[in-house]
């Protein structure tokens, strides 16, 4: 903070840690990531609930995951009309921001219940894919793999399938993955980790 005269002569402290700087790379300014903030909390639920059960939970994710998935929506690698208008112009220090301050969030609890046929068909189909190599035991994610427990169960439905019938294509090796499964297993599976 330094001291800057104004024209009464009182002294008016500046605040120059108006701004933060992730990463070290261009400063981001706070009143700038709080109006981006407000844009994300509109849809994905300022307690990280999101009201519509297509859109994912992003508090409590995983950061490197986020950021990624920001610069695929930039690059148009992964597409949605509303995040790829809301990061077309956005730098990669605010993206960092974002994915930081998300992934600092609490996971919220969804209370997905599921019954037994259900859990049976998802863990069939889990165990195949081996999905538990990159997603983890839990199903919590590391890094640059997205959490899925607790998700929103709509969302991953789409998700999968999205991948399955390649209109999401930033993930290839999932893609691929996805077509060997059933859309039946899609949706078990998707209640199942909704339900953990």
């Amino acid at each position: 903070m330094m001291n800057v005269p104004n024209p009464t002569g009182r002294r008016v402290v500046f605040a120059l840690m108006l701004c933060i700087v992730p990463f070290a790379s261009a400063p981001v300014c706070a009143e700038d990531l709080e109006a981006k903030l407000a844009l994300c909390t509109g849809c994905h639920g300022a307690d990280g609930l999101p009201i519509d059960p297509s859109i994912p939970i992003i508090a409590g994710q995983e950061f490197y995951y986020l950021y990624v998935q920001l610069k695929d929506y930039k690059a148009a690698r992964r597409e949605n009309p509303t995040m790829s208008g809301i990061v077309a112009q956005m730098e990669r220090s605010q993206m960092k921001a974002l994915a930081q301050h998300f992934s600092e969030q609490k996971w919220p609890d969804v209370q997905a219940a599921v019954d037994d046929a259900t859990v049976n068909m998802a863990q069939q189909a889990a165990t195949a894919g081996q999905c538990v190599q990159c997603h983890l035991g839990g199903y919590e994610g590391n890094s640059r793999v997205p959490r899925l427990a607790g998700q929103q169960a709509a969302y991953l439905e789409r998700t999968m399938l999205d991948f399955k019938n390649k209109v999401r294509l930033n993930s290839p090796a999932k893609g691929s993955l996805m077509k060997a499964y059933a859309d039946e297993d899609v949706a078990a599976m998707a209640k199942f980790l909704s339900a953990l």
